[in-house]
């Protein structure tokens, strides 16, 4: 895959990603979290699979855990644990705790891979994360929903690796449909255990359920996993920093929310992390990988 290709399809992914927290945000004044999630991915999920229905399934029993394992990280952990958080915590402070997932992909990949990272890309995802921080304005203030959407952060970088590990005997857009599946399925579980479900049907209700689950959720798990297929899961996870910077223009753009100074300040300091966290010098790989730990 070409750089420019890679560069705009990682783009566009993240942009989704990021207009996907104020719609989500806006969406939940119609549902409780766990169950609008769990019918943004059943419906994706429903939909994917029959657009797909050609295309081989899972085989046997350990690529159907494979898949559902995937599921319950990324689609019910990483969105449960986001939406959720916004009970206690704003859109964009969910949005930054849930972009930390880059450092940790990297700290899973060096204990649990045997991937060995440079020092200037350890830098590269610290001065990214500052960037994120900041363009918030610094107002982060620690409540239970800190620690939720932090959760979620996990499980973000846990399904990176393991997509990166297991997704390479997948079809990427069958992977991508029954781990949604397998993920709504999880969140209606959780909803019943948890909530009162219910959903307000209006025109604007199911305007925001279907460009969650055709655009926040097809199109963006398609292309996510074909970008981590395709390359190194640290280095493209790395730019998830762009995602809250994406998400506070397009709630400036849907919510009205003001955008202060330090957004550009903030959009600076991510730019500069990206740029180090994949610079590579020649003839010396930006990654090395020695004696794998995880075996599928």
């Amino acid at each position: 895959m070409s750089k420019i290709k890679y560069i705009g399809l990682v783009v566009l992914t993240t942009f989704i990603m990021g207009i996907a927290f104020p719609v989500g945000k806006l969406g939940m004044a119609y549902a409780p979290p766990f169950f609008l999630m769990g019918i943004r991915f059943v419906l994706a999920g429903v939909l994917l699979a029959l657009i797909i229905s050609r295309k081989p399934r899972p085989r046997g029993g350990k690529q159907w855990l494979q898949v559902s394992i995937i599921g319950l990280f990324q689609s019910a952990g990483v969105m449960g644990c986001a939406y959720f958080s916004m009970r206690w915590i704003t859109s964009g402070e969910s949005s930054i705790i849930t972009c930390t997932n880059p450092l940790l992909v990297i700290i899973l990949g060096t204990l649990f891979t045997g991937a060995v990272y440079r020092g200037h890309q350890w830098i590269g995802v610290a001065i990214g994360f500052i960037g994120v921080v900041f363009t918030f304005g610094l107002h982060m203030d620690i409540q239970p929903g800190s620690f939720i959407s932090f959760a979620g952060a996990l499980f973000f970088a846990v399904s990176t690796l393991l997509v990166k590990r297991w997704g390479p005997a997948f079809d990427i857009n069958v992977l991508a449909a029954y781990q949604m599946i397998a993920g709504g399925v999880a969140l209606f579980i959780l909803s019943a255990l948890t909530e009162q479900p219910y959903f307000h049907m209006t025109f604007t209700s199911v305007s925001i359920v279907l460009w969650l689950a055709i655009m926040g959720s097809i199109v963006q798990f398609s292309l996510w996993y074909y970008l981590l297929r395709n390359g190194d899961p640290a280095k493209t996870s790395t730019f998830l920093f762009l995602v809250p910077l994406f998400g506070l223009l397009s709630s400036w753009l849907l919510l009205g929310e003001q955008v202060q100074w330090y957004v550009g300040v903030g959009g600076a300091l991510i730019c500069v992390g990206i740029v180090l966290v994949n610079w590579e010098r020649r003839k010396r790989p930006g990654l090395l990988i020695t004696k794998p730990l995880m075996k599928g």
